[in-house]
Parts: structure tokens; C-alpha cells; sequence
């Protein structure tokens, strides 16, 4: 993706209206990175559960890999969660269900009524879609939804645009990085600006690019364990054995177990979600923060 040099007639966008902006492209960006996008479709298809038949894409897009994992795994319901309508109209096939609703709503009763605890074998939440949220806070909210939403043997993918990654950012980018991380830690270290020039679209929005040890620490606080890691690289989509070397591929299972989902190990997800869904009873849906995503970070 380009990023203008000058910033006059751009449209700085939420990133659902930027992606309604974007639309009739989505086929064209995904196509640069056609062998990362592949590679992590092939990592989540060889790890779903046998026995597995249900399954949620969250910022679904126009639907491709999501269907296309669903078709080579057998699983016969699918639903795909795409906040942008000009996103969603592009989806190929008809055959899934849409919640054209935003992540950061999942749990709120006044938007929907759909959601059941433990309906979904697998969950994706694939190239960097937790980067279009605004805060920490928000992203605990989605990830503590998407453990309510997992059925008890089932499997959350995710994959993040890495801040340490070497390869894609170089390695002085990278060291500076790190050593301003150690030095003023934050979480809006990682906040970046996604931009767009697209024959006559420009356009920019939110994105945040993650570090291994704020994904643990959000997947920890949800309930959730990481059950392997895997870097692949960014421009070929070949495997890696360094983190530094690429984005980051995680495959995530429920810590509780139905009998104890109500422990200690969720008290904060409990919390967060309530913190973020008494906050969220206020706005309305056209509200700014926002979730879809594909390629977030991608400078």
C-alpha cells in the first residue's frame, strides 16, 4: 500500500468508511500479498480440529478466505462478521451468514440477537484485524467475546502485523523500536497510520502493529492459551524461524473449560467487557472506533 508523501486531499477515515472507500480494490491489495494471505490459510486449514463444522470470520472482508478455509475443512456453517457494507457486497457466494455489525458490539443485546456461548468450532481473525482498534481496552472486550464464543474444544486463529518485524521494517527501524519501547513503554507505541493512493482514492485510517508479548498478555487476560506461534514472512509467506523474521501466526485454545468459565482466570475479560459494553450502550452504531481490516500496518 502507498502513503502519500503530502497529506493534502487525503481523507483521514474510520477505518469501516475506509474501507467502503476501498471496496472495488480489496482484490487488487489482497493480490500483493497473495503468498502471505496464502501461507496463513494453509497453517489454519492444517490445524482446524477434525470434527469441526461451525465457524465465525471476524472482518471477514468480501468473504474468499474464509469460504475457501471453510470449503477445504468441511465446515458447513459459517458466518462472517463485516462491518462494511461495500465490503460484504463483493462476497462470493451465498451460502454464510453476515453480521454486518462491529466486533467491538459483539455481546450487545440492543444490536443483535445471534450469538449463543460455544457456537463456534473455529474463529479467524485474520491480517491484522485487532490493528483497527483503537485502544487495549477494546481489543480485550473482542477477544473476550470471541472465548465466550468458542465452543469448548474449539480454535481461535490470529495473526498480527509484527513491530519487531526485521524484514519488513529493516533492522535499524526495528532496533529503534524496541529500544524507545524499553526506554517509554506504551501501548500507543505500536498505533501507526494505514494509508492508501489507489488511482483516484486516498485515503488513511487507524492501525496498530503488535508485539508477541502484548498478544500474550491480551490472550492471557481473555482466557485463552497459545498453543504455538509461528512467524511467516510478510513478502514470500515462507515459515520462520525468528519471530524478528516476519508477522505473527497464532493458534489460540480456551484455558477454562465449561465447567470453570466462570474462574478466576477471567475475571478481567469479565470485566473489560462490561467496562467497554455499558460504555458502548451510549453510541450509536456509526460510532468511530471501529473493526474491519485487512492489511493493517502494511507500509
Amino acid at each position: 500500500m502507498n502513503r502519500p508523501n503530502d497529506h493534502d486531499n487525503v481523507d483521514d477515515l474510520d477505518p469501516v468508511a475506509a474501507y467502503d472507500r476501498l471496496a472495488r480494490f480489496y482484490p487488487e491489495i489482497a493480490a500483493r500479498r497473495k503468498r502471505y494471505l496464502e501461507r496463513v490459510d494453509a497453517l489454519t486449514v492444517a490445524r482446524i480440529p477434525r470434527g469441526s463444522r461451525t465457524m465465525l470470520d471476524v472482518g471477514a472482508g468480501d468473504g474468499k478466505r474464509a469460504l475457501g478455509i471453510a470449503d477445504k475443512c468441511g465446515l458447513d456453517q459459517v458466518v462472517l462478521l463485516e462491518p462494511s457494507a461495500e465490503m460484504i457486497k463483493e462476497r462470493v457466494g451465498g451460502e454464510a451468514r453476515v453480521w454486518g455489525f462491529r466486533a467491538e458490539d459483539l455481546g450487545r443485546d440492543d444490536f443483535h440477537g445471534e450469538e449463543r456461548n460455544g457456537q463456534f468450532d473455529v474463529i479467524t481473525c485474520l491480517w491484522n484485524v485487532l490493528g483497527h482498534i483503537r485502544t487495549a481496552g477494546k481489543r480485550l472486550h473482542i477477544l473476550c467475546q470471541l472465548e465466550r464464543l468458542l465452543s469448548p474444544h474449539g480454535v481461535l486463529f490470529l495473526d498480527v502485523n509484527h513491530r519487531y518485524n526485521a524484514r519488513s521494517y529493516g533492522l535499524l527501524r526495528t532496533a529503534g523500536r524496541f529500544l524507545y519501547d524499553q526506554l517509554l513503554p506504551a501501548e500507543s507505541n505500536g498505533d501507526v497510520t494505514v494509508s492508501w493512493n489507489l488511482e483516484n482514492v486516498r485515503c488513511r485510517t487507524f492501525g496498530h502493529v503488535f508485539t508477541d508479548r502484548e498478544i500474550r498478555r491480551l490472550a492471557g487476560e481473555a482466557g485463552f492459551a497459545i498453543g504455538e506461534r509461528v512467524a511467516v514472512d510478510y513478502d514470500t509467506g515462507e515459515v520462520k524461524p525468528r519471530g524478528w523474521e516476519g508477522n505473527l501466526f497464532y493458534v489460540l485454545r480456551r484455558r477454562s473449560s465449561a465447567k470453570d468459565s466462570l474462574s478466576a482466570s477471567q475475571t478481567s475479560c469479565t470485566s473489560a467487557s462490561a467496562i467497554w459494553l455499558k460504555k458502548g450502550s451510549a453510541r450509536t452504531r456509526s460510532a468511530t472506533s471501529s473493526v474491519t481490516g485487512k492489511g493493517v500496518g502494511d507500509k
